[in-house]
């Protein structure tokens, strides 16, 4: 795999920041749900979410940039060379040379990869690449960005995704989720040596409503309303997350008084509700007779809505 910085597009130096901003936008670009049938980019993507997965994490990242694991996370051979390309260290420090048995000092082969397999055993790093219990290498985790709907986060919901094996899965997503919400998936990143297989990290981001806005578990919707309805009252038909509702508004309602739907909230246990806002919009363009109405009404009836609010 390439250097997982220029994968990426960012240097070096680059802050925890910078790379998950560069990994979004890369990520969003790429994804084999945009780019349906797309081999070659989907081929990129594997890439940028491997390198991701490994800049990402700072203790991979550090052993990165020592030199002690290669772009894909797996440790480098013996003596920080590769694997087997740059001789066997032999236990007197050297290397074993041309017509000579390299594996004189070690007690054949068989020492050499029970050595390797046994080293740390027992160290497993939860979460990431590195020895397991068994002596093995275990694969590392690879993080997926995935969008979910404002109403999937709020009442629960499925996604299909497909991960870096060309596998396709379904999430199930928990209703009352976050955006930022992280979900693991057992056994589902990339496959280790001679160890279990890494996990696979879905982090949830929510769009955004056209209308509704949350707060916990709680909904709120500005509601548009007439001249008419605010004086008058009257029922009038309200969205809410699982479909339309009627709702009586009271008579004399102005705009900020806002109205409660009990249960009509964020799908937890146990649920949120749903506050309406009135917000009183003036008909376009203003008639003139109303406007002649509210002229002579106003020099006899004078009041202060901001002196009562404390303004």
């Amino acid at each position: 795999m390439p250097d997982p910085y220029q994968t990426l597009g960012v240097s070096k130096n680059a802050s925890a920041n910078e790379i998950k901003s560069a990994y979004r936008k890369l990520a969003k670009k790429l994804h084999p749900d945009v780019n349906p049938g797309r081999k070659d980019i989907e081929q990129r993507f594997k890439e940028v979410t491997a390198a991701y997965d490994l800049l990402s994490d700072p203790e991979k990242r550090a052993k990165y940039d020592r030199g002690d694991i290669d772009a894909q996370g797996q440790e480098r051979g013996f003596g920080g060379g590769g694997p087997f390309t740059g001789g066997f260290r032999s236990a007197r420090g050297g290397y074993g040379q041309s017509g000579q048995d390299p594996f004189s000092n070690f007690g054949g082969m068989e020492n050499i990869f029970a050595e390797f397999m046994n080293m740390g055993a027992g160290r497993r790093r939860p979460g990431g690449a590195g020895p397991t219990e068994t002596g093995g290498m275990r694969g590392s985790d690879v993080t997926y960005p995935v969008s979910i709907s404002f109403i999937d986060a709020c009442l629960g919901g499925k996604k299909r995704i497909t991960l870096t094996n060309d596998k396709t899965v379904d999430i199930a997503i928990p209703p009352g989720v976050e955006d930022g919400h992280k979900l693991r998936l057992k056994g589902q990143g990339l496959a280790g040596f001679g160890g279990s297989a890494g996990d696979a990290i879905i982090e949830l981001h929510v769009e955004p409503h056209p209308y509704f806005t949350r707060k916990d578990k709680d909904i709120y919707l500005d509601l548009p309303i007439t001249l008419q309805e605010a004086i008058l009252g009257g029922s009038v038909t309200v969205p809410t997350l699982t479909g339309q509702v009627t709702l009586k508004i009271p008579k004399g309602s102005g705009s900020g008084a806002a109205l409660r739907l009990k249960g009509k909230g964020v799908a937890t246990t146990p649920p949120g509700d749903m506050f309406v806002k009135p917000k009183i919009v003036l008909p376009d363009p203003l008639p003139q007779d109303l406007s002649n109405f509210v002229e002579k009404w106003a020099k006899k009836n004078v009041y202060d809505p901001r002196k009562k609010a404390g303004l």
